[in-house]
């Protein structure tokens, strides 16, 4: 019976140190702790954070947008950088002030936050993946309000980080590659200004229907006007417009986490 029992303890002490394989998903959220340390041990040391925001956009796609949006395009970033992870979506960002509602918020189920809560959230996230392991930590955010508070904690964090091997990383390039050069590519393709807009119309439009068909209503996108929150026309949109963008957005982020890290 003694013999059993040290058989026994044997296996309890041989199972609690093992070690974790690596994980098939590059999604944070998805993984145990000891499958997440496997990762990181395995060089998977840069976390992309994906930064959304939660507000209307039109009567044809869903309040989730950009959350949704930024958390499929991070993955399909991770995937192709082949050492990086994903953070959970930060779905709550500044949108203006709650007393005095202009823009977005005067639209039902916009949220917004003060901006020092904004970046005390990033700062504080920041710091949580460094004590992980992570030694790359690259805010990603899909929508334009917030690209200076994402620098600002960034380079808070790299003064204090100074230091040590570990580094914060404001990209720009994966909001300019959303906006502005999927725009010039859509004109490109004979679509006008006034078509591609700059909220909810086709560029937007198009996106969503390549990321989740599901939060587009088709059966509105000819029922846009003035007024309702859409700044361009969706008439047109179509998921192979959007899978241009993601192509275009993918390859320019990746490209910039590369230099940036390279270069530290």
């Amino acid at each position: 019976m003694a013999r059993g029992l040290l058989l026994l303890l044997g296996l309890l002490i041989g199972t609690s140190g093992a070690q974790a394989a690596p994980s098939a998903s590059i999604y944070l959220e998805d993984l145990t702790w000891p499958e997440l340390r496997a990762d990181i041990q395995a060089g998977k040391t840069t976390i992309l954070v994906p930064i959304g925001g939660t507000e209307q956009n039109g009567p044809q796609m869903a309040l989730g947008k950009h959350n949704v949006r930024v958390k499929v395009l991070a993955g399909k970033i991770a995937d192709t950088l082949g050492n990086a992870l994903v953070a959970p979506v930060v779905a709550y960002v500044p949108e203006g002030n709650i007393d005095r509602p202009e823009g977005h918020l005067r639209f039902p189920g916009t949220i917004t936050l003060p901006p020092a809560a904004f970046e005390t959230t990033l700062e504080y996230a920041a710091k949580s993946f460094k004590l992980a392991g992570f030694r790359n930590i690259v805010f990603l955010g899909d929508h334009g309000g917030y690209q200076k508070n994402d620098d600002a904690v960034a380079q808070r964090l790299n003064r204090e980080w100074a230091g040590t091997p570990v580094r914060a990383y404001a990209l720009t390039e994966y909001y300019r590659a959303s906006e502005n050069e999927f725009a010039q590519l859509l004109k490109s393709k004979g679509y006008s200004e006034a078509e591609i807009g700059s909220h909810a119309g086709l560029l937007d439009t198009s996106l969503m229907m390549a990321t989740d068909p599901n939060l587009v209503r088709s059966d509105m996108l000819g029922e846009t006007k003035p007024g309702d929150g859409t700044h361009g026309d969706p008439r047109r949109s179509s998921a192979a417009l959007g899978r241009l963008g993601i192509d275009l957005i993918v390859a320019h982020t990746v490209a910039a986490i590369k230099s940036a890290t390279a270069h530290h």
